[in-house]
C-alpha cells in the first residue's frame, strides 16, 4: 500500500494528512509557530546533540491529541535513533567519556556556575573527585563527576564548564536538560545577583528554568524545569556577609541558600540535605516476613509514589503480583496492611505480599 504525506494549510491551523490508496484521513495538528522554529533548528543542525535538542524541543511542544499520535511517535523515533548513533560514536571516541556522564547514586546535579566560582573545589571537597581548580577562567572543560555521601546514599555531583563558554554549548545544552537537580555555585567576591542574572539567563537560553528562580508566568516553549540549590561560597572574602544577605534577601525565599567555604571548610554539613530535597526524592526499605530491614540499601522513589511502584523497583512481576503490603513508618500504626495505591513517605518499612 501507497502512503503519502501532505502538509498545508487552511486558514491559521497547520492540517496534517496521511493519504493511503483508496482512503482519507486528515486531523488538525494545530502546531505552534515554535515548534516550526525547532523544526527549522534541526534540518539546519550537523551535530546529533542539537539534532537532539530540537527534536525534543519539539516533542515538549506539540499538542497532544488523536491528530498528532503519529508525529509524536515519529519524534520519539528520531530521538531514539539518534541517541543510538550518538552513544556509539561517543564509544569510540575520547569525547565520550568526557562529555557524557551516566547516572549513578540517588541523582545528577550539576554544578553550575561562572569562571572562578569555586565549582570545582567544592567538589573536591564534598566528595573524592580531583577536579581543576585554578585561578583563571573556563578551567573545567570537561564533565567531571563526583560521588557525595549523605547520611546512606551517594549522590552524584557533576562539575560542568560555565555556561557561558561557547565552546560547550551544544554538549551543554543536553547536561543541563537531563540533570536531576542544579547545583547554582556563587562567588561572594562579586555581585551575587548579577551572577544569578547570567545564569539564570543563560540557562533559559538552553530551555532549562530554574523552578522558583523567577516570575515567569509562562514557561518557554519546550522547556523543562529544575530544582535547584544555591551554593553562595567563599564566605571568608572580605565584604561576603553583605552580598550574601544581598543574594537571601533575593532568593532566599525561592530556593535553599547554603553560605559555604571550601577554604574554612565551613557549610558544607547542609549540602546533603538541601540536595536530597532539590532531588525530590524519598528511601523505602523492604523486608521479608519475620526479618529485620536493610536500612543500609535503600530503594530510591520518587516523591509521591504508591506502594506498587516500590514492588516494581524489586522487581518488575511485583506489582502485577502484589495483593497488598505491611508498612511501618508512615501508616496509622505500625505493621499495618496497606493498599497498592497507598502513597509513601521517606524511611517507610515495606514488606509485599504477593
Amino acid at each position: 500500500m501507497v502512503k503519502v504525506r501532505m502538509f498545508f494549510h487552511r486558514g491559521s491551523v497547520q492540517q496534517m494528512c496521511m493519504l493511503k490508496l483508496g482512503s482519507s484521513r486528515c486531523m488538525p495538528a494545530n502546531l505552534p509557530p515554535q515548534y516550526h522554529e525547532a523544526e527549522k533548528r534541526y534540518r539546519s543542525a550537523t551535530d546529533p546533540e542539537e539534532k537532539i535538542e530540537a527534536l525534543q524541543t519539539m516533542l515538549a511542544i506539540m499538542p497532544k491529541h488523536k491528530g498528532t499520535d503519529k508525529l509524536h511517535a515519529d519524534l520519539r523515533r528520531r530521538i531514539a535513533k539518534l541517541t543510538e548513533e550518538s552513544e556509539k560514536k561517543y564509544a569510540t571516541t575520547k569525547r565520550g567519556d568526557t562529555h557524557r556522564i551516566r547516572k549513578e547514586g540517588a541523582g545528577q546535579v550539576i554544578l553550575v556556575g561562572l569562571p572562578n566560582a569555586g565549582k570545582s573545589q567544592l567538589l573536591t571537597c564534598v566528595t573524592e573527585a580531583n577536579s581543576d581548580a585554578a585561578p583563571y577562567p573556563f578551567t573545567t572543560q570537561i564533565l567531571i563527576p563526583g560521588m557525595m555521601k549523605y547520611e546512606n546514599i551517594q549522590i552524584q555531583l557533576v562539575d560542568a564548564p560555565a555556561p557561558t563558554n561557547r565552546n560547550a554549548r551544544v554538549w551543554l545544552n543536553n547536561t543541563f536538560r537531563n540533570a536531576d537537580a542544579l547545583l547554582l555555585v556563587i562567588d561572594l567576591g562579586k555581585d551575587p545577583l548579577d551572577q544569578m542574572n547570567t545564569i539564570i539567563e543563560e540557562l533559559e537560553n538552553r530551555r532549562v528554568i530554574v523552578v522558583e528562580s523567577t516570575n515567569r508566568q509562562e514557561d518557554i516553549p519546550g522547556s523543562v524545569r529544575k530544582n535547584a540549590v544555591i551554593v553562595a561560597n567563599k564566605t571568608d572574602l572580605e565584604g561576603a556577609p553583605p552580598r550574601l544577605e544581598q543574594l537571601k534577601q533575593s532568593y532566599g525565599e525561592k530556593l535553599p541558600v547554603i553560605p559555604t567555604s571550601t577554604e574554612e571548610m565551613t557549610g558544607l554539613d547542609e549540602l546533603g540535605s538541601a540536595l536530597f530535597n532539590a532531588l525530590d526524592i524519598i528511601r523505602v526499605y523492604t523486608k521479608a516476613p519475620g526479618s529485620k530491614a536493610d536500612i543500609s540499601a535503600p530503594f530510591i522513589l520518587k516523591k509521591g509514589s504508591k506502594s506498587e511502584e516500590a514492588a516494581e523497583a524489586v522487581h518488575k512481576d511485583f506489582r502485577q503480583q502484589l495483593k497488598y503490603a505491611v508498612l511501618w513508618g508512615s501508616g496509622k500504626y505500625d505493621g499495618q496492611r496497606v493498599k497498592r495505591g497507598h502513597i509513601l513517605q521517606d524511611g517507610d518499612i515495606l514488606e509485599f505480599h504477593v
